[in-house]
This record gives C-alpha cells, structure tokens and sequence, in this order.
C-alpha cells in the first residue's frame, strides 16, 4: 500500500509497549518504519531483545535501533518490579534470530525523517534518544508530521512518585527538552489512561484467542497483570495501547484540551512533574495537547486486532 503513512515508534519494551507495538504492526494505514530504544522499563540489552523478539512473533522486518542505556544526566530506577527482570515477564523465551542494527536510535530519527517527511513519531517510554536526536539536529521537529507521547501525569497523580509518571520522571531533563522543541505535540498521559481502563476479566478473555500473538502476550504478561491486579485493582490499565490508538486513529479522539505545559526538573518532591498551566496564566505556548477522552470502542478494536 503504496498511501500507508511512516510511523517510527521510539519505545522501551515492556509489557505494556508490547501490546501497542502490534497493534502498530496489525495497522493497514501504517508503515512502521524503525524501532528506536530506550533503556526504561528495564536496561537497554533487555529492551532491544525484547523489540526484537516481538518483530518475530508478529512476523514483521521492522528494523530495530539502539539507543541510550541511560538518562542525559542522572541515574533513574527502572520498572523491572512491574514487567519482570527482562522485562517481558521472565518467561526465558527463544532469543530472536535477528540482530539488532548498529546505527544509533537518534541517528536512525534523524535519517528516518529525511527520508519520510511528516512522518508520524510516536514515544512510548522516556524521551531520551529523542531529546539527543534533537540536539544533533534542532531542525528534526520540521520534518514530523505529528509527534505522539505517551506520559505525565497532568494534575500530579503520578504512577512512580506522588507527582510525576514514570515515563517523563525516567528523565525529565530529556521530556524538557523535547517539549520546549516542537510547537505542537499530542500527550496521553497517565490520568487519561486511569480513564480508560479495562476490566481484567475482559482482557484476560482476549488473551485467549488462540493465536500466536495472543498466547506470546499473555505469557509475558503474566506477571504484570497478576502486579497490577494485586495494587490496582479489577481494571487493566494499557498506557502504551491508549496512546497508540490515539496515533493510529485520530478521529477516535472524543476530546483534547491544549494548554502549556512544563517538566520539573529539581523540584525535591516533585522532579518529572509535568505541570500544566490550566487557566493559561503564563503567556506561554499551548503546545500541548492533552487527550481527555476516546471512543472505549475504537480502542477495544485496536487492541483486540492487534492480538489477531
């Protein structure tokens, strides 16, 4: 399909970007064309693996680039407690067959976007490699055609802290400048996941629909789920599959809310709070635009085609 619009997804796989990497990969609108990662839920030699790994059982030739092993300027604690050591639940899957390109993740965005333009950019974890792509080549946000990002947490309820979400507290140094580069961006942050959540009964039947992918995620969630229903309750919370619905499907967008919006940085209590100017008293841009709602139909769809 000659009119599929390029997407490159930057992502940190993890359980939970593993379910919005294939429905990426099931979208007949799309060309998936990088993974670019990052070090986050776990370190960046699990992280790459896993990438690898789910290109296989989905059976795609998506190339998949290394990025950064840590944040731009301090050490952060990953989410290995969540998604398990490896990061898709310790289940000592097959070791993929492909390796791994050798260009950098933010040589791969840049290039990526010279050969696309107006590409669709869509991060799932920190914004690392993003934020050094940017600083190798400030003109990169000129040549996206929409940038996607899944964190924050917009009136402080945080999923890692009392304040901030993992995603952007992994390094916000890195969120800050990726926020202050683009004019525009589209953020689904970690409220409007809690919004959105799934009951895990519901979840739980999908995952037994008899296909490969299928059972490949419900064994690497596993764990995860059996975590998130033992802290969080009878609902499943998919960050990476509501902000790669909004991606993917636009117009499944019910509401959006644009404000400015900054990053903490040194707050003692509050580093990687994502601040939101609520009643634009700052003058600042509105860059941000923040999902407030999507059709729970639509989404259900994405998700469920992605398990096919």
């Amino acid at each position: 399909m000659p009119d599929r619009l390029p997407l490159l997804i930057d992502t940190d796989p993890g359980v939970d970007d593993a379910w919005a990497l294939l429905m990426a990969f099931a979208s007949e609108q799309h060309e998936v064309v990088g993974l670019t990662i990052a070090a986050g839920n776990v370190g960046l030699e699990h992280t790459v693996r896993n990438a690898l790994k789910l290109c296989e059982v989905a059976g795609v030739e998506v190339p998949v680039f290394p990025g950064c092993a840590v944040p731009l300027v301090f050490p952060a604690e990953d989410a290995a407690y969540v998604h398990g050591r490896d990061g898709f639940g310790d289940t000592g899957y097959l070791a993929p067959a492909r390796r791994a390109e050798t260009e950098h993740a933010a040589l791969a965005m840049i290039r990526l976007s010279r050969a696309h333009p107006g590409l669709l950019l869509v991060c799932l974890g920190p914004l690392t490699n993003l934020a050094l792509a940017l600083r190798l080549d400030p003109t990169l946000p000129s040549r996206i055609g929409r940038l996607v990002v899944m964190g924050g947490a917009v009136t402080g309820r945080g999923n890692t802290s009392v304040s901030a979400e993992f995603n952007i507290a992994f390094d916000p140094e890195a969120a800050h400048i990726v926020f202050e580069a683009f004019d525009a961006y589209d953020l689904v942050d970690w409220e409007a996941v809690l919004r959105h959540s799934l009951p895990h009964t519901e979840v739980e039947a999908w995952l037994d629909a008899g296909t490969a992918r299928a059972a490949f995620y419900k064994a690497i969630s596993q764990r995860t789920r059996e975590w998130s229903e033992g802290r969080r309750g009878s609902h499943w919370h998919s960050a990476d599959g509501l902000a790669m619905a909004a991606a993917l499907e636009p117009e499944a967008a019910t509401d959006w809310a644009r404000h400015a919006l900054s990053v903490e940085t040194g707050g003692r209590l509050t580093r990687g709070a994502t601040i939101v100017d609520w009643a634009d008293r700052s003058g600042a841009p509105a860059r941000a635009r923040l999902l407030t709602g999507l059709d729970p139909a639509r989404f259900r769809h994405r998700l469920r085609l992605a398990l096919a």
